[in-house]
């Protein structure tokens, strides 16, 4: 790992720390809890009124992004890193990616110092523009091949539930993960839910009935 990807990779594993127990850490959570956009059974947030209440338009998201970019623009020319940045709206979310550049370690080996990074982000965000943001983060397409990894996931553990019969309990993933296979499960037709608390919150696929 190069000094530059040390030093970013420290900022944003430090920074993550230093959220525990500030203002900073509270906007953490509350953007982590609209990430897992699923039912949750009895008594969970809906995520429809969470939208209806949060609606942000395009030209929003947009200013989001370039606030975001430029962020992030100004973390890579300090660390001395080489890497294009592009800007996409999709849904209802900014999403800021870095790309052209192998940048693994600024990802982690699960994720961890690219969520940490989306945090910084996302809190220079919410700083300028005094909006909750659910700005997206990826470098390297990492959350990209992901999403197709989690949703092959999804399919199959769907499919394996209806030949069984029996729910099934898979590993513990971080909010935007479970998403994806919520998502998923649903597409096939069957239904999940969230089990434990994070770090260990897990999805559950149950069975029809």
């Amino acid at each position: 790992m190069s000094q530059g990807e040390n030093t970013l990779a420290d900022a944003g594993q430090r920074q993550s720390e230093e959220l525990a127990g500030s203002a900073a850490d509270e906007f953490a959570d509350a953007a982590t809890v609209e990430d897992e956009e699923a039912p949750e059974g009895e008594g969970a947030d809906s995520a429809a009124d969470a939208d209806e209440a949060d609606e942000v338009s395009v030209a929003d998201l947009e200013q989001e992004g370039e606030i975001a970019a430029d962020y992030v623009e100004g973390l890579l020319d300090v660390a001395d890193l080489d890497g294009d940045i592009d800007m996409d709206v999709e849904g209802d979310r900014a999403v800021v990616s870095v790309v052209g550049a192998t940048l693994d370690e600024l990802v982690g080996d699960r994720g961890e110092v690219l969520d940490a990074l989306q945090e910084l982000t996302r809190l220079a965000v919410h700083r300028q523009t005094g909006s909750r943001t659910r700005l997206m983060l990826d470098i390297g397409g990492y959350r990209a091949q992901r999403r197709a990894d989690l949703s092959e996931l999804g399919a199959n553990v769907a499919e394996e539930v209806k030949r069984t019969g029996e729910a099934k309990a898979l590993a513990a993933m971080n909010a935007f993960e479970r998403k994806i296979v919520h998502d998923a499960v649903a597409a096939a037709g069957l239904r999940s839910e969230s089990e434990g608390i994070d770090p260990n919150r897990r999805v559950v696929v149950l069975p029809v009935g």
